[in-house]
């Protein structure tokens, strides 16, 4: 083991200590706006679907897996789909129509007025998130993007943004899953914990979050 190697993880580690700590500190009462659009999406008998591509892709495998399963607390498990996972969709989409339109059709097919779309892409021009998300506004779904540098391409079609100003892909998709940790627990709280918070949204008393 090397002195510069133990540097790199140091350096890597404070980096991300920095941007965590300037994101959360800019965006946490965001963040616990959108968890509550969520739990009013879930508390309407809607459910949530993620997408992205490589490292966000299995960020929204492991947010899908959070809602569906549980996050900490046990409780029921709530509606979420991760476009990602299945093999024969995604390949039989790429090789028909093309890789652009693999969580596009998947919108289309599974998404429905009210539900939600979370679409991550740390340069936010993704050319699949792009289209899912127009497909997801034609369909009526309420769009949220996990971005950074501002939101790319991406920005426009998003309904709800947290766009982390990071230095690199790495250290953006760290603050994404930390983010998207934050926004399982919150959707539990509003659910199961503070219900009375949540139900002047569901009774139209208040106009929804956001």
């Amino acid at each position: 083991m090397t002195d510069r190697a133990v540097a790199a993880v140091l350096e890597h580690a404070e980096a991300g200590c920095d941007l965590r700590r300037r994101f959360f500190d800019a965006h946490a009462g965001y963040i616990a706006q959108l968890a509550l659009r969520m739990a009013v999406t879930v508390a309407s008998g809607n459910k949530v679907l993620f997408c992205g591509n490589g490292g966000s892709a299995a960020d929204a495998q492991h947010l899908a897996a959070e809602f569906v399963n549980r996050f900490v607390m046990d409780r029921p498990p709530l509606p979420a789909i991760a476009l990602t996972t299945d093999s024969s969709i995604l390949t039989s989409i790429g090789n028909d129509f093309g890789f652009e339109l693999v969580y596009a059709k998947q919108v289309q097919a599974l998404g429905n007025r009210g539900d939600m779309l979370v679409a991550l892409s740390t340069s936010g021009n993704s050319r699949n998130v792009i289209l899912a998300l127009e497909a997801a506004r034609e369909r009526g779904l309420v769009t949220l993007g996990l971005t950074g540098r501002g939101g790319g391409t991406m920005a426009p079609l998003c309904d709800l943004l947290l766009a982390v100003d990071g230095p690199n892909t790495a250290l953006i998709q760290e603050v994404h899953i930390t983010a998207g940790h934050m926004l399982c627990g919150l959707t539990d709280y509003y659910l199961f914990e503070n219900v009375a918070e949540l139900a002047p949204y569901l009774d139209g008393s208040l106009p929804l979050p956001m």
